[in-house]
């Protein structure tokens, strides 16, 4: 057990217009399972470069172990024990296979080709593997990416039994299920904190609701001071004008009465400087408040509305490719309002599904019926292939530009992403990018195969929130459990 410092680290990227850190002072342990989130863009990624030590930084990183990133990119054409003795050459054979047991891994696994894995197998053949080397602290990056919802499940339980990472991700059950410490990276801070996702999310709503009262109270004084200081600094200048224009000797009874106005005065113009300093304490005060108070604005959807109830029918359809069944007698009916997820084990046909919905499939046994001149908007799982400006991007898909920007804008899209070619994004962002494409247009249907890889948690509430209110129609396939219990009005399981 030790510790991790970071002392006064600072980073910026070439040709950005701001830092991405400035003077960060962090401490963790090596025995923590210490979970990383924050809003796309934010630096997580980042952060594990660095301690890796891949980027030029200012200031110290001070640790005893050693950092080991993941994804590890190893030669895929290897044999899958080769893979994990390169990773962990020390490891002995009982080893990994007791790691293997505890991912709910058959041994055999390590006799294939590694490249014939599925991704979420090669997710669990590299984290195994890292685990197994020795005086290594973890740097896991969204490892959830490939995994349904039951391999989510035993991958936390398995990180849960062990100690000495950094987990990033949005998986608001996955981070809870194994995670005793959470790191977050705010618009003007990083924090620690003990405790898992759930634990921090009702501290910061207790913090944001705590600073929301403070901020309305100091708002209310500032404005009642402000209208006693106004009134005692006029009601000064009236009695001080009264110091002049006549002959006291001859209008007053006692002479001493300009002496006693001149007090009065100067007693009144103390008040109201005493309150102006109490506005400016209240002022400094107020600014310190809610400035990590996340922008959650409601997003806006316009589905169009369709003439029948019945949109899809989907009847005992059965799909496979070069001699290989995917699925058989799959049946379902799609109808105005319907929020279904398609759920399954990796491999189960859930893509293949909406492939045929969407015609990229042709070959199938059944009856799909798909009503007449019914819009469809799709997204689709991966994002990689996206690249050129967003200007070419709205053109290409005849989208509103005013509205498909005002809904990145909510999704914590900067204005200077605005003009960065979308290549440059990150995963997220270019995820942020799709959907809001999809929520611009107008459409009978939406289709969505993983919508939220990658997309930080904060965008997923708003996403969540709008599908609940909007009436829309939604036929969809996602692994985050939360999500799908919120969303889905119906579920498919293959």
């Amino acid at each position: 057990m030790s510790l991790i410092n970071i002392r006064d680290l600072s980073f910026e990227y070439e040709g950005s217009f701001e830092k991405v850190f400035e003077n960060i002072n962090l401490q963790f342990d090596t025995s923590w399972r210490l979970g990383l989130t924050g809003r796309n863009g934010r630096g997580k990624t980042t952060l594990l470069k660095l301690l890796m030590g891949e980027l030029e930084y200012t200031g110290k990183i001070i640790s005893s172990v050693d950092f080991e990133y993941f994804p590890y990119f190893t030669d895929t054409s290897c044999f899958t024990i080769d893979v994990i003795r390169e990773i962990a050459p020390q490891a002995e054979e009982w080893q990994i296979h007791k790691e293997l047991n505890m991912l709910e891994k058959d041994g055999s696994l390590l006799y294939r080709q590694f490249s014939t894995l599925s991704g979420g197998e090669q997710t669990k053949i590299l984290i195994a593997g890292m685990f197994l080397r020795e005086n290594s602290f973890l740097l896991i990056d969204e490892p959830t990416n490939h995994l349904d919802i039951n391999a989510r499940e035993i991958l936390a339980a398995y990180l849960k039994r062990k100690s000495g990472f950094i987990l990033v991700s949005h998986d608001r059950a996955f981070l809870d299920a194994c995670i005793d410490h959470i790191l977050v990276i705010n618009k003007m801070n990083i924090e620690v904190q003990k405790g898992n996702f759930s634990t921090w999310n009702e501290n910061r709503k207790r913090q944001e609701q705590f600073e929301q009262t403070q901020d309305e109270r100091l708002k209310k004084e500032i404005r009642q001071l402000e209208q006693s200081a106004k009134k005692a600094a006029a009601h000064s200048d009236k009695i001080a004008s009264t110091k002049i224009g006549f002959d006291p000797a001859k209008t007053e009874k006692s002479v001493s009465r300009r002496v006693s106005i001149a007090k009065k005065s100067a007693k009144l113009m103390n008040r109201a400087k005493s309150m102006e300093n109490r506005i400016e304490k209240n002022i400094q005060e107020k600014n310190k408040l809610l400035n990590n108070v996340e922008e959650v604005s409601s997003l806006k959807i316009s589905p169009l509305k369709y003439h029948s109830s019945q949109l899809i029918d989907f009847r005992s359809v059965s799909f496979g490719y070069n001699s290989m069944t995917i699925f058989e007698d799959v049946s379902f009916k799609v109808c105005q309002g319907d929020r279904i997820a398609i759920c399954g084990r990796n491999g189960s046909g859930k893509s293949s599904i909406i492939k045929l919905i969407s015609g990229e499939n042709k070959e199938y046994q059944g009856s799909i019926t798909i009503a007449s001149r019914l819009k469809i908007s799709y997204v689709a799982q991966a994002a990689e292939n996206l690249y050129g400006t967003l200007e070419n991007y709205i053109e290409k898909y005849q989208i509103n530009e005013s509205l498909f920007k005002a809904i990145l804008r909510k999704l914590d899209f900067s204005r200077e992403l605005f003009s960065r070619p979308i290549e440059s994004y990150s995963q997220g962002q270019k995820k942020k990018v799709m959907i809001a494409r999809s929520l611009s247009e107008q459409a009978h249907l939406y289709i969505w195969d993983e919508p939220l890889n990658y997309i930080d948690i904060l965008s997923r509430l708003q996403i969540e929130e709008l599908l609940k209110v909007s009436g829309v129609t939604l036929l969809f396939v996602e692994h985050d459990k939360q999500f799908c219990e919120q969303i889905a009005t119906k579920q498919i399981f293959l």
